[in-house]
């Protein structure tokens, strides 16, 4: 099966690692020829969100609908759901694809649901960690675990953007009883371009948002411990936005850290690379992180937590590798600030990451899928309509 899609990109919060995903396959999507299109939250994301929107408004010919979509299950998800579906139904989607945990629900049933309507559409899901996250041994895991099992009947086809996220859903959920890729992140090509330091760049540049999953509290914790370590101060920026800012604030204050570590709003991240010679990743939690590829792909030399996909990323036992400690984190960070080149070879080589992380290779294999999960169900129908003649006869 062949031809021009009209494939719809359904997740709820526009900010981080999954809506760089999605931005990135969109692009790569319409380039190809596809129509896409876009529904997401409109009530997380800020300026940054508003102009990246913006900046690809004109390409999406399906467009992009943005509806109120709560992050936890409740009573609100009722009138989310129905504004979403009859956004989506009129979309008319050969594809809809769901990203994260709520995208992928919402894509899921109301792809089923068009099929009830006898309309053609293959549902694909990417967790990107998602319901993932939570803890098999807690009622609220194993809600969410059984859930996902469950859904599988509603699925086409799984995308796992990573070796650590698919072992995780075999551990916590089972080996999928449907088809299912492992499909790594891509880079655009002009974004392997080295970026340098600015003359005034600080020793350490946190981005990312500003909740504890990805560690802005340990990076904090650390920097604290590498000024005690080496007797004496060192700078940070930490770029960024989210509901748990004001308590990094008060964080940097108690720490007596405040004339050294600068908050600025979420920007860029080749700009944000710029602003310090080394970054640190202190996630306690990731699927396949953008930010880890981006400022690899860009020479930046890191420090990062053992967590996730990242160590896929990197050499087998890379020693830039650490536990989400602030004490790890802070060995790591006094080891780079005292021998800066050694501290670079620690990182993977720019030819190895152009061989695993392209944008082109990332799109063609998900449009593999597409195509497979629309040929998967036409067989179904077909087997369906012979059942029946079957019965008929």
């Amino acid at each position: 099966m062949t031809g021009k899609l009209r494939i719809v990109h359904c997740f709820r919060s526009p900010v981080g690692g999954i809506f760089r995903h999605v931005r990135d396959l969109a692009e790569a999507q319409v380039a190809a020829g596809h129509a896409v299109g876009i529904v997401c939250d409109s009530t997380t994301g800020g300026d940054y969100e508003e102009r990246l929107f913006a900046d690809m408004q004109h390409l999406l010919a399906l467009g992009i609908w943005r509806t109120p979509m709560q992050r936890h299950i409740g009573p609100g998800d009722i009138a989310a759901a129905w504004r979403s579906y009859r956004i989506i139904k009129e979309l008319k989607p050969d594809v809809l694809h769901g990203h994260g945990a709520k995208g992928g629900v919402y894509a899921r049933v109301f792809g089923s649901l068009l099929r009830v309507s006898r309309y053609r559409v293959a549902r694909l899901y990417s967790p990107h960690g998602g319901s993932l996250h939570y803890d098999e041994a807690t009622a609220t895991g194993k809600f969410f675990f059984g859930l996902e099992r469950w859904m599988e009947r509603l699925t086409d086809h799984l995308l796992f953007v990573s070796g650590y996220e698919q072992r995780t859903f075999q551990r916590k959920i089972g080996l999928p009883t449907i088809p299912h890729s492992l499909v790594y992140n891509g880079l655009r090509a002009t974004e392997f371009d080295p970026v340098l330091p600015d003359e005034n760049a600080a020793d350490f540049l946190y981005i990312g948002m500003m909740r504890d999953l990805k560690g802005p509290d340990l990076f904090i914790a650390a920097l604290a411990l590498v000024e005690n370590r080496l007797g004496r101060t060192v700078s940070a920026v930490m770029v960024g936005s989210g509901d748990d800012l004001p308590r990094y604030h008060e964080q940097i204050r108690q720490a007596g850290l405040a004339a050294r570590v600068q908050f600025l709003d979420p920007m860029p991240a080749r700009k944000a690379f710029a602003l310090a010679r080394f970054i640190v990743v202190p996630s306690r939690a990731e699927a396949m992180p953008y930010i880890v590829l981006e400022a690899l792909a860009a020479g930046m030399p890191m420090i990062a937590t053992a967590v996730g996909g990242i160590p896929e990323i990197f050499d087998t036992g890379s020693s830039a590798l650490v536990h989400p400690l602030a004490s790890e984190l802070a060995g790591k960070m006094g080891d780079a600030l005292l021998d800066p080149e050694a501290y670079c070879k620690r990182m993977p080589s720019l030819a190895a990451m152009k061989a695993r992380f392209g944008a082109d290779v990332m799109a063609a294999q998900i449009e593999t899928a597409y195509y497979s999960a629309l040929q998967g169900h036409a067989r179904s129908k077909d087997l369906s309509k012979q059942s029946v003649v079957s019965r008929v006869s």
